[in-house]
């Protein structure tokens, strides 16, 4: 038996990798008795910043790291494939359709057994022979925060992470939008022809991004409004630390006047197909239902009252009208340092038959969090048969991911999305970038399949009959 505390995508794609070498599991979920305040439903593996798992080519990091998921059998994966929605290049997913489906094939599962109820302390780790994973996400409650933080020996660290609001699309001015992906990359370049009938029946057929154009003028009044507008107070500690990779829009702008031109609301790969022209800036919406009713401003995460939120994205040209199903909104996040804790198996240095997955781990992204949860599975499930823990190999993405929580500097540690950076290259290979990153990521799928072997027992590392079985 092992035990998940916490239902997000970490802990649930650790139950369901368990389940997949026959080990049973419990979830320990604490919604809907006790809630957080971000969570809207009690549904398992609920998305609660954006909709979008990023890029899904294999050239780019986060795109590999899918693959290998999908290769190793992720739940997550295959619910995200089922639920997607139009994104141009990336993989963006209906985040009410997303939660209810991986909660359904969880609870479908003879293995797994979901108890809603909040875990305070660590004391289911009290037997070595049922490991416990730790997958309680960025909002774990004090108490068991305070249990971790003994048990490691170190405090934690600490930093706020924001959300960006939703707008209803009836509300949105599509005499002033225009539909359009960077570079014109559409869906139905990455998903085959069923998907993209299903894109043009969404009215996506033009790309899969709406897009508000600005002038010069539009960009100016925006940006004072936007770093005079008044925050909301956060709460719980004094000083503000933000991860680099989510930073709120405001304090973005801050930065210098054209900062959010290189960055959220840059225009390059953008031409407005009624002037022909590339706006002076571009704020792009993203589907964020299959229905096509909501979109969420991308990059637009915030820490803005709501009503500041309502006064200055209304000066967005076409959301002067805009009606917000949520508004953005900013939240502590906690994590460990995972060098001075972690081994590459996601196992406790002090406590190994203890893993940590997810937010709490040390990673960032709803990719990376779900992979950390995939090995601190498979790896509970080995420590519960008795087995020796294995971690992937370094030069693949899912490896290389564990290696940095465990690695990494710790006293200047910070969680991290995968990154080719993280991932050794070798000698010897193409100097051109896009030729360089397809040969690594070809060869780490190709270890990911032998690594899978390996996991089952199986000696021919060859064996096509018995990947075909796996897939």
């Amino acid at each position: 038996m092992i035990h998940i505390i916490g239902g997000g995508l970490a802990g649930c794609e650790a139950a369901w990798q368990a389940a997949s070498l026959g080990v049973p599991s419990t979830i320990y979920e604490m919604r809907p008795d006790r809630p957080t305040p971000v969570h809207q439903t009690r549904s398992l593996a609920e998305l609660v910043c954006s909709n979008s798992f990023r890029a899904d080519k294999i050239e780019n990091a986060v795109g590999l790291l899918k693959a290998e998921m999908r290769r190793l059998g992720s739940l997550v994966m295959r619910v995200a494939d089922q639920t997607r929605v139009p994104a141009g290049g990336a993989l963006a997913v209906d985040r009410t359709r997303f939660a209810e489906g991986m909660t359904a094939a969880l609870e479908a599962s003879a293995l797994v057994t979901i108890e809603r109820r909040e875990v305070v302390d660590l004391s289911l780790a009290g037997d070595v022979r049922e490991p416990v994973i730790v997958a309680t996400g960025p909002l774990t409650a004090p108490s068991l925060s305070e249990a971790v933080a003994a048990m490691v020996g170190r405090e934690h660290l600490y930093f706020y992470d924001a959300i960006s609001p939703i707008v209803l699309a009836e509300t949105i001015d599509f005499d002033v939008v225009f539909r359009a992906s960077r570079w014109g990359r559409h869906t139905s370049d990455r998903v085959g022809d069923e998907k993209a009938d299903e894109g043009q029946a969404l009215g996506c057929s033009a790309g899969d991004y709406l897009n508000c154009p600005m002038t010069a003028e539009d960009y100016g009044r925006f940006y004072e409004a936007l770093v005079g507008a008044e925050l909301a107070t956060l709460h719980e500690i004094d000083r503000e630390r933000f991860f680099e990779g989510c930073l709120p829009i405001e304090v973005m702008a801050r930065r210098g006047k054209y900062t959010l031109r290189f960055g959220p609301m840059k225009p390059v790969g953008l031409t407005d197909p009624r002037t022909g022209r590339r706006a002076h800036a571009v704020v792009q919406l993203r589907q964020d239902t299959l229905a096509g009713d909501h979109f969420s401003l991308v990059g637009f995460q915030t820490q803005l009252k709501h009503g500041e939120q309502a006064r200055v994205f209304r000066l967005i040209p076409g959301l002067e009208r805009a009606e917000f199903v949520r508004f953005g909104m900013t939240h502590r996040n906690t994590f460990i340092n995972g060098p001075t804790v972690l081994r590459p198996t996601w196992q406790s240095r002090p406590q190994p038959s203890v893993l940590f997955a997810g937010q709490i781990s040390g990673v960032e992204g709803y990719v990376e969090s779900a992979a950390s949860g995939l090995i601190a599975g498979l790896n509970a499930a080995a420590l519960a048969r008795g087995e020796p823990p294995q971690a992937p190999p370094r030069t693949t993405a899912i490896g290389a991911l564990g290696h940095y929580v465990s690695h990494a500097d710790p006293a200047n540690y910070q969680p991290s999305n995968i990154a080719f950076g993280l991932i050794p290259v070798g000698e010897g290979g193409p100097r051109r970038r896009g030729e360089r990153r397809r040969a690594v990521a070809e060869r780490a799928l190709l270890q990911i399949d032998e690594w899978r072997l390996s996991l089952r027992g199986i000696s021919n590392e060859t064996d096509a009959n018995a990947l075909a079985l796996l897939s």
